[in-house]
């Protein structure tokens, strides 16, 4: 029990880290977020169920494509959502990007229909055996797949110019702006950017779970509270926090029972809250006056 409360933690805190990087990397960059990000992990996952058992692409085609729809669905929120608030200073783009999520939950509600599917993967139909407990290969595809995400991320806003601008913004918007940044474009990006890493983790999810209109709501709670907890100006902390919060949550429900599992979990969320307000690895905000 404990092997497989340890794989099942794992692969869920990566999942969860995922979703929270895109909550971490539009708030870096535009001091907002996008709260329908759960609805977009459900929109990955639909897609890919779409192109594969109704279109009959094959995975490495429609994976891909679902990802990129989801891309643009992030850009659109940004350009109709969140900009025209931001930009006069209002918070009301908070109520708009919720409004947005229960917009896109019930337009695929209307057009998928409230049947649950399964999205077939050759990765769960047989277990694998460890120390008597079978495994399905997709619960160890997640982590290695969310790890590698994240690591390539890095790599790529480290090592291009594009991904040099986009921290340039992160560092400071209005030099960046000044140095020739097209900021608007680069906040865009980082809408684009949050809205695949959730498609990617609604994709790799999928086969575990059913598909359905409302999969992702739940999902994009538990993420916006890892991203919290990891502290939103520390993106490795994120992950951190996503790993942890899965592990206690795997084990918090194999020892105590599911019913038990978010009592102690949001209970233990809170108390590292109170005494880390800016997150276990976030760095409390400088403000110079």
């Amino acid at each position: 029990m404990m092997i497989a409360a340890l794989v099942t933690g794992i692969g869920l805190g990566s999942m969860y880290g995922l979703i929270a990087l895109g909550f971490q990397i539009t708030y870096s960059v535009s001091s907002t977020v996008n709260f329908a990000q759960g609805s977009v992990v459900m929109l990955g996952a639909v897609l890919g169920y779409v192109f594969t058992e109704r279109l009959g692409l094959a995975w490495w085609l429609a994976y891909p494509l679902a990802i990129l729809c989801c891309g643009l669905f992030g850009m659109l929120v940004e350009a109709l959502l969140v900009r025209p608030f931001a930009s006069r200073g209002s918070e009301a783009w908070l109520m708009a990007t919720v409004a947005g999520g229960i917009f896109l939950d019930n337009a695929v509600l209307f057009s998928f229909g409230n049947e649950p599917r399964s999205l077939s993967s050759p990765l769960v139909e047989t277990t694998w055996q460890f120390a008597g407990t079978g495994l399905y290969p997709q619960q160890l595809l997640i982590p290695v797949a969310a790890i590698g995400v994240a690591l390539t991320l890095h790599v790529l806003f480290r090592r291009t110019l594009q991904g040099r601008a986009l921290l340039a913004v992160v560092q400071n918007t209005l030099a960046a702006r000044l140095m020739g940044i097209n900021t608007s474009l680069m906040i865009s990006g980082s809408f684009a950017i949050s809205a695949m890493l959730a498609g990617c983790a609604g994709l790799l999810i999928a086969p575990l779970f059913s598909v359905h209109s409302d999969m992702g709501t739940l999902f994009g709670l538990k993420a916006f509270a890892v991203a919290i907890l990891g502290g939103m100006t520390s993106a490795s902390g994120v992950m951190l926090a996503g790993f942890l919060y899965g592990l206690t949550e795997a084990l918090v429900t194999a020892y105590l029972g599911s019913s038990s599992t978010y009592i102690v979990v949001f209970a233990l969320v809170i108390l590292a809250l109170t005494l880390k307000p800016d997150g276990l690895f976030g760095r409390p905000a400088v403000k110079k006056v």
